[in-house]
C-alpha cells in the first residue's frame, strides 16, 4: 500500500483553487448571476482564514481568465466594479492581518483606475508574510507565451544565449517564479478541467474536484481538501517504493 504524503516530507504550502460556480449559485435561487459573484468574494475572506489556521503561505484564486473577457458586457463589468471594490475594501485589512497580495494576469485591458488600485494594494501590503494571489485576466498559455518573449527580447538584446534556454530559465520568467508552486489545485461545482489556469506551475499539484459551488465552499470544504491531499502520496516520477525508501 502507498503511503500517503506527510507534512513533513510534502508540506502543503501553497493552495491554488478555481472558484467556480457563481452563476449557478446564483440562478438555483433566482437570482441574478452577480449576486453569486457577490457571494464568492465574502468566500474569499472565510477561506483566506482557514489558509492562516492551516498555515498555508500562498493562497492564489483564479478571479477572472483571459477568455473571461467574451461573457456578457454586463456581467463583465459587474466584475470589473466587484474586483475594484474588493480591492478599496479589503488592503487595509489584508495589511493589518500580514497578507501580502499580488495579482497576475495581462492588466493591459484593465481601466487606469483599476491598475492604480492594483499598483496601490500590491505596495500598501508587500511586508505581508503569507501571501494571496489573484490570476485576474490571466491565462496559462498567456503566462507561458509572456515568458518565452522577455526570453527572446534577452537573446536579441545579447545577455541570454539560445544554449542557455532550458526549463529553469523558462521557470524564472512564469509569474510567481519566486513562490513555491502550487501543492494542490482545488476547483468547485463540479467540473474536471483546469481552464488554462497556471499550466506550467501545476505540472505536479495534486488536483481535488468538488461538486460544491464556490459560494458554497467554506473551510469545512477546504479541510476536506487538505485531508485528501494528505492521504495522496506524491512521487514526482519516483516509484511508490523509492518514495518509501527515502521516507
Amino acid at each position: 500500500m502507498s503511503s500517503p504524503t506527510t507534512e513533513k516530507s510534502n508540506p502543503l504550502r501553497h493552495i491554488a483553487i478555481i472558484m467556480d460556480g457563481n452563476n449557478r449559485w446564483a440562478k438555483q435561487r433566482g437570482l441574478p448571476g452577480l449576486s453569486g459573484h457577490k457571494q464568492g468574494v465574502e468566500r474569499v475572506r472565510d477561506i483566506m482564514e482557514a489558509c492562516k489556521d492551516a498555515e498555508i503561505e500562498v493562497l492564489t484564486l483564479f478571479a477572472f481568465s483571459s477568455e473571461n473577457w467574451q461573457r456578457p458586457q454586463k456581467e463583465v463589468s459587474g466584475l470589473m466594479t466587484l474586483f475594484s471594490t474588493y480591492l478599496k475594501n479589503e488592503t487595509r485589512k489584508l495589511k493589518k492581518e500580514g497578507v501580502r497580495l499580488r495579482v497576475i494576469g495581462n492588466r493591459d485591458r484593465f481601466s487606469d483606475k483599476l491598475n492604480q488600485l492594483i499598483d496601490n494594494a500590491e505596495q500598501e501590503t508587500a511586508s505581508g508574510k503569507m501571501t494571496l494571489v489573484i490570476a485576474a485576466d490571466y491565462g496559462g498559455r498567456w503566462d507561458i507565451a509572456q515568458a518565452a518573449r522577455k526570453m527572446a527580447e534577452q537573446v536579441q538584446s545579447g545577455s541570454l544565449s539560445l544554449d542557455d534556454i532550458d526549463e529553469e530559465q523558462l521557470d524564472a520568467h512564469i509569474c510567481l517564479a519566486d513562490l513555491p508552486v502550487p501543492d494542490l489545485l482545488i476547483r468547485t461545482s463540479g467540473e474536471l478541467r483546469i481552464s488554462n489556469f497556471l499550466l506550467w506551475q501545476c505540472a505536479y499539484a495534486e488536483f481535488y474536484f468538488t461538486d460544491v459551488y464556490w459560494p458554497d465552499f467554506d473551510a469545512t470544504q477546504l479541510n476536506r481538501a487538505i485531508a485528501e491531499y494528505y492521504s495522496r502520496q506524491r512521487r514526482y516520477g519516483l516509484t511508490a517504493e523509492q518514495i518509501e525508501a527515502s521516507v
